[in-house]
């Protein structure tokens, strides 16, 4: 009776864990009642998701063209001897910033075949800005990117934003490989249907 049980409980649980398989991971055509409820759920806010909770591109083709406008930040800290090295130019490498802003705009412009469900997007305009923290040994980069289009950059802005980081560890980490990327984060948007989103200064979001 023992045996019998828990043969009957291992069936439970074995039926259960299948019930929670993503609907990503489920074949093309097939349907469930789980995946019917994660789509209904998740279709109101993700829009990458169809009804049956699989990956789309957003058509975007019925959407008007505005100028778009997104700015993303990251930074990356460093040792303080690391830091005045890059300061001063003198790194083996050359002009770490120099490369790290080429970079950051060649990412901006590669977006679509590194994020696979963004949209190739006719770019006008990329910047690249650096703010050098001497006190905490920290490089601030920040992305701008602009377009008119039908759908928004900022996915272009962030991508900016991570890639330009990423050579700048790259380009110092012979001398410093315990060098930290964090806080990538889109600090503002403009144009487009769902209008201006800020962050303030004191990482509160606004919305106009």
């Amino acid at each position: 009776r023992l045996a019998e049980r828990s043969r009957q409980q291992s069936e439970e649980q074995r039926k259960q864990r299948c019930e929670q398989v993503h609907p990503a991971m489920i074949p093309s055509g097939s349907t469930s009642s789980q995946e019917s409820r994660l789509a209904r759920k998740g279709s109101r806010t993700l829009t990458h998701f169809d009804r049956k909770g699989r990956a789309r591109m957003v058509d975007v083709g019925a959407k008007g063209e505005t100028q778009r406008i997104a700015v993303a930040s990251g930074r990356i800290r460093m040792r303080p001897e690391t830091f005045r090295m890059l300061a001063r130019g003198s790194a083996k490498k050359g002009d770490v910033l120099g490369v790290a802003r080429i970079a950051a705009i060649q990412a901006a412009k590669r977006t679509p075949g590194l994020i696979p469900l963004a949209h190739p997007i006719a770019i006008t305009r990329v910047a690249v800005d650096f703010e050098l923290d001497a006190a905490r040994s920290v490089v601030v980069l920040v992305a701008s990117v602009e377009c008119r289009g039908r759908t928004g950059v900022e996915m272009e802005a962030l991508t900016a934003t991570a890639v330009g980081l990423l050579t700048i560890y790259d380009m110092l980490k012979a001398v410093d490989r315990g060098m930290s990327i964090g806080s990538v984060r889109l600090e503002e948007k403009r144009g487009g249907k769902s209008g201006t989103y800020r962050r303030s200064a004191r990482g509160r979001v606004t919305r106009a």
